[in-house]
């Protein structure tokens, strides 16, 4: 799995380590040029950097997530540092993915604009009425998609941070609601913006603030 590692300015490894997965089209490269993590270093922080590239073919095969999980998770575990996966659009999906299929190798989950899958899974579930009385059914076992609004569904207050950060004009916007409305106020932040990386880079500086400052 190609990625690009960004260390701290630090002569060892930081405590904590934060993994990026992109969304469709979008690649590793993409996060340096937006200035992910130029942020980071404007702010000194003691965090270490990784920005995976990801390729269409990964869409819906759970290959992802094996190689995602010995390529970069597990090495990060050995290594005894505090692991956060954040996600942004497809990326957002599939790092709930894995939180759901491995919920004990995360330390968090930041997760910016996340695609949540598809308008009539959404409506269904704001249909039903709202998640708790929302029923993911047998497909869950095989459809990503609401696999991953089962594990919202279920995910205990006292799990792992989730931090959630989208813009007003998103067009995935009814969908990040749905997913706000599971979490406290304070693991939430919405800006004027749409779906483009202006708007994450503006909500991976309020997060950089808020978590690591």
């Amino acid at each position: 799995m190609h990625s690009i590692c960004v260390p701290a300015a630090a002569p060892a490894a930081a405590p904590t380590r934060m993994v990026w997965l992109p969304g469709a089209y979008h690649g590793a490269q993409d996060f340096l040029s937006a200035g992910f993590a130029d942020a980071v270093r404007s702010l000194q922080l003691n965090l270490d950097l990784i920005f995976v590239d990801l390729e269409l073919a990964h869409v819906g095969d759970r290959s992802v997530l094996t190689q995602l999980r010995s390529d970069i998770v597990l090495p990060a575990r050995s290594a005894g540092v505090s692991l956060w996966l954040g996600g942004i659009s497809l990326g957002g999906l599939i790092a709930l993915d894995y939180a759901a299929s491995y919920p004990d190798e995360l330390d968090g989950l930041c997760l910016l604009a996340p695609y949540l899958g598809n308008r009539m899974l959404t409506a269904e579930i704001a249909q039903a009425p709202g998640l708790a009385a929302w029923q993911p059914g047998a497909l869950a076992e095989t459809d990503e998609e609401r696999r991953i609004w089962r594990y919202i569904k279920n995910r205990r207050a006292a799990a792992r941070p989730l931090y959630l950060g989208f813009g007003e004009g998103d067009r995935f916007s009814t969908a990040h609601r749905l997913l706000a409305g599971t979490l406290p106020p304070a693991a939430v932040n919405v800006i004027a913006g749409g779906h483009d990386w202006a708007t994450w880079s503006r909500l991976w500086e309020n997060f950089l603030d808020s978590h690591f400052s």
